[in-house]
């Protein structure tokens, strides 16, 4: 396949791989996250919510884990430019930290409104 079309697109899902494993081993928040999210799926398996239901959890485990990710690539790159503290860079990766805690917090009320019906 060498270097047509289709062999760079399979190379490009490589890559995305790669970086969902990497974030995986380097960061803790990251597997905080798989472990919430397997715990969400299996309650959700176990209280055999419905497909609607399904959809609020996915799109809540989604956007917690991509808000996640590029948080932690805004500190990388932050931490990368200005090793140095600085209030500029502070402030930066303190707003990226709290887009991840608006999706979390997100989350959890999706997860409340979801589950309670069930265990209640």
């Amino acid at each position: 396949m060498g270097n047509s079309y289709i062999s760079k697109r399979l190379a490009s899902f490589g890559y995305a791989f790669n970086g969902i494993a990497a974030f995986l081993r380097s960061e803790p928040h990251a597997r905080i996250h798989a472990l919430a999210t397997i715990v969400v799926v299996a309650a959700g398996c176990w209280y055999k919510i419905a497909t609607p239901e399904w959809i609020w959890i996915i799109l809540a485990i989604t956007l917690v884990w991509i808000t996640e990710m590029i948080n932690t690539v805004i500190e990388k790159i932050m931490d990368h430019l200005s090793p140095q503290l600085h209030p500029k860079v502070k402030f930066i990766k303190d707003v990226a930290a709290g887009a991840v805690l608006v999706a979390a917090i997100g989350a959890a009320i999706i997860g409340a409104v979801v589950f309670i019906p069930y265990i209640f």
